[in-house]
């Protein structure tokens, strides 16, 4: 006779109406079991620093779209006569060098460092990502290749690579703003698609040898099949994480080129651009870098707590 009280593992039955509905043992609600990003998503759900990253970056992200909900005051019209005040109830940042409100251009200096962070990382991800994927799935020569060529590039100091490909592609002349950023963006995704690659090359490794891989195989499933619905969705989880940081990371590094004298220039307005005009005036004026850098710094670190949540909260050993 069978014992009233008795559970299928993993579920219990609960009554209803005359129905019987499964819930999980987690005291989950009933419905479609989550997968591992629909885990990820509840985690982080219960995490502060995701939360509070997120409102720090979704704030950055209105100034770049949007700066004039947040000032009217144009960045580029300048007045020498009110060169280096400070802080007041007219600029409440203060003026710089050359007469520009200081806080007009830093809400208007948000959209170029976050174009040039967020176009880097979608470079620096395809590129990588495509050659990863498809070496560490297909292996031979063609693994070896792209695995030799990365080596070349993680060999290559990053300062002294984008030297010498901004100042080779700046040798034409003075160049609009458009082909600046442009220029910034590609010297930082073609000297960083090496570590995105290495990271979807492993995780596809791994993934190929999988029993559903194996399956796909032998069901006459074709390569780009395979690579398409079965390891990219599997091998996506890592690069997120990467992508989350390295935006960051490349915000800084435009702020880095542009401090340097060959990132971005006037006319554009960035964070980093302005950095670079008060080098010379921080005992002085020290506002003129206070402001501008506090951005800086307040958005790479956002974006820096947003991975750190988002690798978490996709390890389950993490958890």
């Amino acid at each position: 006779m069978t014992d009233p009280n008795a559970a299928a593992s993993g579920a219990a039955l609960t009554e209803h109406a005359g129905e019987f509905v499964t819930a999980p043992e987690t005291g989950g609600e009933p419905g479609k079991p989550r997968g591992l990003f629909g885990d990820a998503w509840r985690e982080l759900r219960r995490r502060p620093m995701f939360w509070i990253s997120s409102a720090l970056i979704v704030l950055v992200l209105v100034m770049a779209a949007f700066p004039q909900l947040f000032t009217s005051v144009d960045p580029t019209v300048g007045d020498l006569a009110r060169q280096r005040q400070g802080p007041s109830a007219q600029a409440w940042f203060g003026y710089d060098n050359q007469g520009y409100d200081i806080y007009a251009r830093v809400i208007h200096g948000a959209r170029a460092s976050i174009v040039v962070g967020l176009l880097a990382t979608i470079g620096a991800v395809l590129l990588g990502g495509v050659l990863g994927i498809v070496g560490g799935f297909y292996g031979g020569w063609l693994d070896t290749i792209a695995s030799r060529i990365a080596d070349i590039f993680f060999g290559l100091p990053f300062v002294l690579g984008a030297i010498v490909i901004l100042t080779t592609l700046n040798a034409a002349g003075n160049a609009g703003a458009a082909r600046i950023v442009i220029q910034v963006v590609l010297s930082i995704a073609v000297l960083s698609w090496p570590v995105s690659m290495r990271i979807m090359r492993s995780t596809a490794i791994t993934a190929k040898q999988q029993d559903y891989v194996k399956a796909a195989k032998a069901l006459g499933a074709s390569g780009w099949r395979i690579i398409v619905r079965h390891l990219l969705p599997n091998c996506l989880a890592p690069v997120l994480v990467y992508s989350t940081i390295a935006l960051g990371a490349f915000i800084a590094l435009e702020a880095t080129l542009s401090y340097l004298g060959i990132g971005l220039r006037a006319p554009v307005v960035s964070w980093g651009v302005m950095i670079n005009d008060a080098r010379n005036y921080i005992r002085a004026a020290p506002h003129l870098l206070l402001f501008p850098a506090g951005f800086l710094t307040m958005t790479v670190l956002a974006f820096v707590m947003l991975g750190d949540a988002i690798r978490e909260a996709l390890d389950p050993k993490a958890r």
